[in-house]
This record gives structure tokens, sequence and C-alpha cells, in this order.
């Protein structure tokens, strides 16, 4: 099955000029701008113009809408399958997708680290092959800079879930400056941002075939 990931595309979906073409379409959160309603409008309508058969989004911090309104949002939401600490099956392979990230500022989908966050990533199932969630697990594709450091801002909590899972694939965004794939332990971890850490959706698909 060939999975399209894409993240973080703040309401400039329509810029994305090379989007190939595959199994499932995969958005990993901050798919809108302002968080409103009319932004997911918009989204909806770009998603209905894309030949993937399926179409899977979640939200991200900047999804306001999606927490504030969640009955709406969703109704506006047609033209892709919409997962909140919900999973499905595709053709045998099973998603299990979830917004939530860390305490930073205030910011939709957020809760505080320990206890809430650790609550959240139980519920991920024992037999998930494919996780998307909107931010990173601690310390893969998760750096950003302040000032003169670099840190790690992933969750610790989701890390230590992982370890405890025999995914094929976690596809997240969230951090833009941590975009790219890498495989550790079995498991390919892709941080599909689309924006870069100045909101220029430069960064392009990334495609992955899983069995």
């Amino acid at each position: 099955m060939r999975l399209v990931c894409i993240s973080d595309t703040h309401s400039m979906h329509r810029r994305i000029t090379d989007l190939p073409e595959g199994d499932v379409l995969i958005h990993a959160g901050d798919c809108l701008g302002a968080g409103t309603l009319q932004n997911v409008e918009d989204f909806n309508d770009w998603l209905g113009t894309l030949p993937h058969r399926h179409k899977i989004v979640i939200a991200g911090n900047h999804d306001w809408v999606f927490q504030e309104a969640p009955d709406l949002a969703r109704a506006a939401l047609t033209n892709a399958i919409y997962l909140e600490d919900d999973g499905i099956e595709i053709n045998g392979l099973r998603f299990w997708g979830s917004p939530w990230t860390p305490t930073f500022m205030d910011w939709a989908f957020m809760l505080d680290r320990g206890q809430p966050l650790y609550d959240h990533w139980q519920q991920i199932p024992q037999n998930t092959d494919v996780l998307i969630t909107h931010g990173p697990p601690h310390c893969i594709a998760d750096e950003v800079e302040t000032g003169l450091r670099r840190l790690n801002v992933g969750c610790s909590d989701l890390l230590d879930r992982i370890d405890d899972l025999s995914l094929k694939a976690h596809i997240f965004g969230h951090i833009h400056e941590g975009y790219g794939e890498v495989v550790l332990g079995g498991t390919h971890f892709v941080n599909a941002s689309t924006c870069d850490e100045r909101y220029r959706p430069i960064n392009p698909p990334i495609l992955l075939e899983i069995n």
C-alpha cells in the first residue's frame, strides 16, 4: 500500500504543486490556518479534487474548530476520514490517529506531560500498524532551536508507548524543523511537515510503501 504523507499545511494546501498519487493520503494535523469552519470547508473542497481513494486527517494545535465545534467541523470534512483517538482498517492495514501534543502556550489539543498524555497514548491499540499523531515522540525528528541551543521537544510518554508496539510506520508533523524520515527498530518514522520553520509550504510529500 502506498501512503502519501503531508502535515502542517496551515491552509496553504493549494500551494502544493506536486502531490503524488497513492492509495492513502495522510494529513497529520495543522491543516488549517486560522482554525475556522471556513478553513475546513476550503480544505475539504481541495481534498475532493484529489485522486487518492482514501484520505485520513487528524487535527493539530492550530485546528481550533475541531476542538471547539467538533460536530460542525466533522460534518464539514466530507472528503476524508477524521480520526481523533480512533482507528480504521484499510485493506488489512490498521491506522490509529490522535491530535494531542504536550502543553506549549495556549493552543488546541494540548495536554500536560505525564499522566494526561500517558492516558491518551494507552488508548493506542496493540495491533496498530500505522500510527498518526500530530506531534513527534521524544528525540525523533523533534528538535527546535532556541537561541544557542537545540532542544528535543517530543513526548517521552509517546515514545514509551511506541516501544511497546510493533508499528510499521509512525507519521507526524508539528515540529517543522524536523521534516524528514528515519527507520528505527523496524518502524518508519516520518515527520511530514509541509511548511518549514518560516511557514513556507516547500517540503515535498513523503511516500511510504507499506506491505
